[in-house]
């Protein structure tokens, strides 16, 4: 089955989106187009249209059919980034404790940094137990920029943020 590949032009940079008819398999911030990138795939078609919703203030949750490949425990976190609510935060110690191991902090934090479908799987919304952003594969601006965006929408501060 072949991979397909589009590209989303955000508030904060270049988005690169993979996925086939199993799902949206990776969303990265790139520097670049790939050229030949098929964005006629309708699972990319409607990850893109999402996209464009959450940036501009008006989706809080994901609706796509995701298939991040990595092991059973980083699916396990990941399931569990996907529970936090839009606009709020989570330690990688709590998290840990959702997942059952509070002796797993690091565990969670490396399962985090290898989210391959950072926003739509929102590990931006992780932080360290002493509230200071850390970590993110993305740059600290941008987990910066994304929970400040969710915390103006959540509070009713949003305007239109890109077109």
């Amino acid at each position: 089955m072949s991979v397909h590949t589009a590209y989303y032009s955000s508030p904060i940079g270049l988005i690169e989106i993979t996925g086939n008819e199993d799902g949206i398999a990776s969303l990265y911030f790139v520097d670049t187009k790939i050229e030949g990138a098929d964005t006629a795939h309708t699972s990319l078609k409607e990850c893109v249209y999402q996209l464009d919703e959450y940036f501009n203030g008006i989706r809080k949750e994901f609706g796509l059919k995701l298939n991040p490949k990595g092991s059973e425990f980083q699916k396990k976190v990941w399931r569990q980034l996907e529970t936090i609510p839009f606009g709020k935060t989570k330690s990688y110690l709590q998290i840990s404790k959702q997942i059952g191991d509070t002796n797993a902090t690091r565990a969670v934090g490396n399962a985090n940094g290898s989210n391959p479908l950072s926003i739509l799987i929102p590990c931006h919304r992780v932080i360290g137990s002493s509230g200071k952003m850390v970590g993110y594969g993305g740059g600290i601006w941008r987990k910066e920029w994304l929970l400040n965006h969710e915390k103006n929408i959540a509070f009713g501060k949003q305007t239109a943020l890109f077109n």
